[in-house]
C-alpha cells in the first residue's frame, strides 16, 4: 500500500472548489461523465460513470472532504488499511491551496491514481473554477 500527498494551487475560493467537488451537476461539467454525490456523511458516491466509487465520511463546507475509495480487494481489508482520501481547502488570498492526502492505495493502482489526480481530477477542475 502506498500514499500520495500533494498540493494544488487554484485561483478560486475554497467555497467554489468545495462546490465543484461535491455538487453532482458541477462534477459532471468538469469530468464529462455522470456523477452521484451528496455531501452527507455515510452516503455512497460514484464518479466517472462508476469508475470511482466509495463512501463519503466527513464534510466541512468550504474546508474539508474525507472519503473512503473502494478497490476490488477492499472487502478483505482491516479498517486501518482502507483507502482514504482527505482533501483540505486552505484560503490563500484570492486563491486556494488544495491539500490532497490519499492513503492506502494498492501498489498495482498507484501509478494510475497519481496520474488520475493530476490529469483527470484537478486539471479539469482547475480549468472550470478558474474561468
Amino acid at each position: 500500500m502506498k500514499n500520495i500527498k500533494k498540493h494544488y494551487h487554484i485561483k478560486a475560493s475554497a467555497e467554489d472548489i468545495f462546490t465543484a467537488l461535491t455538487n453532482p451537476l458541477t462534477i459532471e461539467i468538469w469530468t464529462g461523465a455522470s456523477a452521484v454525490m451528496e455531501p452527507v456523511p455515510g452516503t455512497e458516491f460514484s464518479l466517472w460513470d462508476g469508475d470511482i466509487t466509495g463512501i463519503n465520511l466527513e464534510f466541512e463546507p468550504g474546508k474539508k472532504i474525507v472519503q473512503e475509495w473502494f478497490f476490488e480487494e477492499d472487502e478483505e481489508l482491516e479498517a486501518e488499511q482502507k483507502s482514504i482520501v482527505t482533501i483540505k481547502l486552505h484560503n490563500d488570498g484570492n486563491s486556494t491551496d488544495v491539500e490532497l492526502l490519499h492513503i492506502n492505495i494498492p501498489d498495482e493502482a498507484y501509478d494510475n491514481i497519481v496520474e488520475g489526480w493530476d490529469k483527470y481530477y484537478f486539471k479539469p477542475l482547475k480549468e472550470l473554477v478558474e474561468e
